[in-house]
């Protein structure tokens, strides 16, 4: 029964992808596109059953076409295909990166947070605190306009994107160097005397479909204005797992990133021992990041209503400025 309705499903999802209705002989041919042998007898059994289930409909001597529950159905589907896709995307835009740190050129990873243009006045007071305090990534931003575009997000009218530094940038450049970097779980991270302290929540990143930084944003779990201005609260923050034997080439490069504003390192543990309860597994060491979403968690905190994506893509180093540069920024958008 499980291999039917992944067959079943299969063909869902080659119905969504077209726009015309489509006869059983060409979805056997889709279908063995991908991989998936089956009869077209057979291929008309399993159209039947998504007919009955209301899912499909027959458009005369045109084929069969995918009705608005079997949208719905495809999409409830999918959410259990997407587990672990976070995991991969992390990989896969980590492996497209191609910033140089000893040129200081190329791509990095951005998040961008659509922000109303009527609170573009108070966005550097309520972000410059988190800057200061180090406990987000890196000290750079870039603005985008309304109209522009990164990855497949438009700023819309009304809306100015602001592009924070994402964590993963940290594996681009470390996977550049010929060091892997295992991304293991997004956190709530408690920090206490303004230092890190313990992870109050974590979320595994091959078992989600989202980013955990926005899940805790948006749920209002994060403190990151307190632990910035009174050295008490909660921010997203990332656990990755290092090669023990790459920890001194880590360091350094981490250092030369800090100076270009790029740094996010919050604590390195030892090799084989555990970090902040973490355990970790002999011959490699634990290695805690700051959230690159904690600046703009301080604006939602403030009440400002923000919509976030994380990961969202890559743009040139150059494009980015330091984020005390951001409020003269802002004010050439609103002028």
């Amino acid at each position: 029964m499980e291999k039917t309705d992944a067959k079943r499903l299969l063909i869902l999802k080659i119905l969504s992808e077209e726009d015309e209705p489509l006869s059983s002989q060409v979805i056997k041919e889709r279908l063995q596109e991908r991989g998936t042998s089956m009869s077209e007898r057979t291929v008309r059994f399993h159209m039947l059953a998504l007919d009955k289930a209301g899912f499909t409909e027959y458009k005369e001597k045109k084929g069969r076409y995918l009705t608005p529950d079997g949208y719905k159905e495809l999409a409830r589907n999918q959410v259990y295909d997407r587990v672990g896709f976070l995991s991969s995307r992390i990989d896969e835009l980590s492996y497209q990166m191609n910033f140089n740190w000893k040129r200081r050129s190329g791509t990095v990873l951005v998040n961008v947070s659509l922000i109303p243009l009527e609170n573009s006045s108070v966005v550097y007071h309520l972000m410059a605190p988190v800057f200061e305090s180090g406990l987000t990534m890196g000290q750079k931003v870039t603005v985008f306009r309304p109209g522009e575009k990164v990855g497949d997000m438009e700023i819309p009218e009304g809306c100015f994107g602001l592009g924070t530094v994402c964590s993963i940038t940290l594996n681009g450049v470390f996977l550049s160097c010929g060091i892997p970097v295992t991304s293991v779980f997004g956190g709530l991270l408690e920090v206490s005397g303004s230092r890190p302290d313990r992870f109050a929540a974590i979320i595994n990143y091959n078992g989600t479909s989202l980013d955990p930084l926005e899940i805790y944003i948006s749920s209002g779990m994060t403190n990151c204005r307190g632990a910035a201005e009174a050295g008490h609260g909660y921010i997203g923050a990332s656990f990755r797992e290092i090669p023990a034997g790459s920890l001194d080439q880590v360091t350094e490069v981490h250092a030369k990133l800090t100076e270009m504003g790029l740094g996010g390192i919050l604590k390195v543990g030892y090799s084989g021992h555990s970090l902040l309860d973490i355990p970790v597994p002999d011959g490699r060491v634990g290695v805690i990041t700051a959230g690159g979403l904690n600046s703009i968690s301080a604006l939602t905190e403030a009440g400002i209503s923000v919509k976030s994506k994380a990961l969202s893509g890559l743009i040139e180093y150059d494009r980015l400025i330091h984020y005390t540069d951001l409020y003269d920024e802002l004010s050439s958008i609103r002028s």
